[in-house]
């Protein structure tokens, strides 16, 4: 039976600019919203044909462009700017292994995030030569009193603090000697905050309060690459005379901005497009722990592979602190607890007091003539009466310590 007139749902299709598939209009077939929307802003989903030609996705489009040039989107406002950005970076791309990721088990899932990890080493091994470029600036700017200063947003930045934080206990440094700064300060830390990475003249401002100078280094974390508030701080920086080190997950060569050292561990895309927070996360925080704690080393804050300048600022502390004290010297629990008292805390000085036979005083003054070195300052010790003797302990002088 014909139809008379027409229907509510067509009225309302043709008023809202939807209507069903299949239904007739005026004798021809009809477009749905997604369609119309695909027609104005150069989009249409693939196999549907306009004006009697096949349509290719906007995305295929953009794929032909080369590297490093802009699509002919006109006009190009800030918002689409950044889109165009944003789908040229490898951490934005689809993996290809991950697919169909929400149709697998738990057990699968896990799996295939485990796989993916694995590679995460392997792509910061190739940087290794620039990551120790990274640590050379920094041994050279702590030795001279500098600072070391990672910037970043969101879990870059988070990671930049977390590292930054770690350095006092650890390595006894000062906390103002190593910082973390992330946009969107304090609060950014526990939940994020709507449009911190974007305010590139905050980053200015804050390493202008910094009063960041020629002896310090700073390194801007941004998986992306492009993150405004980590490259106006790199930016101002390099104004102020740093050293400035860039850490990114994507190719050196998209970096449009100088900087001294380039690290570009290329995990390539994450599991979940786009969430950062996973290989390219790990792969930042491997990064970070191999340039403080290499230059912690080279600082004179280890020795052998014992940390003996940490803070006992806890429990745990105090009896790792105790610990390393037995170890190295051979001593029972009681003695180093009573060394380390008389040293004040200092494990360095508790070592020089029982291995070369001074008092506190000494001790000290042997560890700054020798920049903090255990190893050189027993060898100082040892010097007068038994030229350049080395550091060793047989089985009965670790028997009490391990």
């Amino acid at each position: 039976m014909k139809r008379k007139g027409r229907t509510k749902r067509d009225k309302l299709a043709e008023t809202s600019g939807t209507s069903h598939i299949g239904r007739t209009v005026g004798e021809r077939k009809c477009r749905t919203t997604r369609d119309r929307l695909a027609e104005t802003s150069g989009t249409s989903h693939i196999g549907r044909t306009v004006g009697e030609r096949k349509c290719r996705p906007t995305r295929d489009k953009l794929v032909e462009t080369p590297a490093g040039e802009t699509p002919g989107l006109e006009p190009v406002d800030k918002e689409r700017e950044v889109f165009l950005e944003l789908i040229s970076l490898i951490t934005e791309q689809r993996n290809p292994c991950t697919m169909d990721i929400d149709l697998r088990s738990t057990e699968e899932i896990l799996e295939v995030i485990n796989d993916q990890d694995k590679t995460v080493a392997h792509a910061v091994e190739k940087e290794l030569p620039r990551i120790a470029a990274a640590v050379e600036l920094v041994v050279g700017a702590l030795r001279k009193g500098g600072r070391l200063i990672y910037v970043g947003a969101g879990t870059s930045g988070r990671l930049g603090v977390f590292d930054a934080a770690e350095c006092p206990p650890t390595f006894g440094t000062d906390p103002q000697t190593v910082r973390g700064i992330i946009a969107g300060g304090r609060r950014a830390l526990f939940q994020a905050v709507e449009g911190a990475e974007d305010r590139a003249e905050e980053a200015r401002r804050v390493m202008r309060q910094l009063r960041v100078c020629a002896k310090d280094v700073v390194v801007g974390i941004a998986a992306s690459r492009r993150t405004p508030f980590a490259k106006a701080a790199i930016d101002e920086s390099r104004k102020l005379g740093a050293k400035t080190v860039y850490l990114t997950c994507n190719p050196s060569s998209t970096i449009d901005f100088p900087v001294d050292v380039a690290i570009c561990p290329q995990v390539g895309p994450e599991v979940i497009m786009g969430s950062t927070r996973m290989k390219a996360g790990t792969a930042q925080k491997m990064v970070l722990n191999m340039i403080s704690t290499c230059a912690m080393i080279k600082l004179g804050k280890v020795f052998e592979n014992m940390m003996v300048d940490l803070m006992a600022t806890s429990r745990k502390l105090v009896e790792r602190s105790k610990r390393v004290i037995m170890i190295v010297t051979g001593i029972d629990y009681d003695a180093a607890r009573d060394y380390l008292k008389e040293a004040r805390g200092s494990v360095k000085k508790a070592i020089l007091m029982i291995e070369a036979g001074v008092d506190a005083q000494t001790a000290e003054r042997l560890l700054a003539s020798s920049s903090g070195f255990v190893r050189k300052a027993l060898e100082q010790a040892y010097a007068p009466n038994q030229g350049e003797k080395k550091l060793t302990r047989g089985p009965e002088k670790r028997k009490n310590g391990e």
